[in-house]
């Protein structure tokens, strides 16, 4: 799976010294320098070097200052990365390749450089939003099947588990979760019910909830 990948390219990136998360705005991995404005690199990860993996990097261009691809080397090296057509195409996009070893060793194939100007401001804010509003790093990159662990989620996590104990005040949820109103008035995954103006109390699925994503509260 591609997640088998995620933990060697997001230490190699992290010696970079950029704070790498996993799947944020539908990319596998997302890096911020310090800097500011900070740098925002992406990779995106496959099994094996392929064209959809460049397709993926050419719209992730869009929003990053560096992007990368990143795959297992094929043990008979005669996968992709040995294709000198494929890393010369990698070049002229200012894509890097990353290549990852069977032992999670990861060495740069193609350098990555940035010729093509991004083009989606409005994206790129909601992929940094989204980076720094998240605590910690609670998806794998490459993760697929199941629901990511979002700031958002984990919000809405933090609320349940603060109406574990009986109902409480929008008032008092503020405080732990400054758009506690706003959450429980979506009420996006059913997991709250009003039971006066600014009361609320959990539900059986808010409960399942807290029992299912130990990892996205507070």
């Amino acid at each position: 799976m591609e997640t088998s990948l995620y933990l060697p390219v997001k230490a190699f990136l992290e010696k970079s010294g950029y704070t790498v998360k996993g799947e944020i705005g539908g990319c596998d991995l997302v890096g911020l320098s310090d800097g500011d404005p900070p740098v925002v690199v992406v990779c995106e990860l496959k099994l094996s070097f392929n064209l959809e993996l460049i397709l993926q990097a050419v719209d992730r261009a869009a929003i990053s200052d560096e992007v990368w691809i990143a795959a297992r080397i094929s043990a008979k090296g005669k996968g992709r990365e040995a294709d000198k057509r494929y890393r010369d195409l990698c070049r002229r996009l200012g894509i890097g390749m990353l290549g990852v070893s069977d032992g999670g060793d990861v060495n740069i194939i193609v350098n990555s450089v940035s010729p093509m100007p991004r083009t989606n401001p409005k994206r790129r804010s909601r992929l940094m939003r989204e980076h720094k509003n998240r605590r910690g790093d609670p998806a794998l990159g490459g993760s697929t099947r199941m629901p990511v662990m979002t700031a958002y989620r984990q919000n809405a996590l933090t609320c349940a588990a603060n109406l574990v104990d009986g109902p409480a005040r929008v008032g008092d949820l503020r405080k732990a979760v400054p758009d506690a109103g706003k959450i429980l008035l979506s009420n996006v995954y059913g997991w709250f019910e009003r039971i006066e103006r600014g009361v609320y109390q959990l539900t059986d699925s808010g409960r399942d909830a807290l029992k299912r994503w130990p990892q996205g509260q507070p």
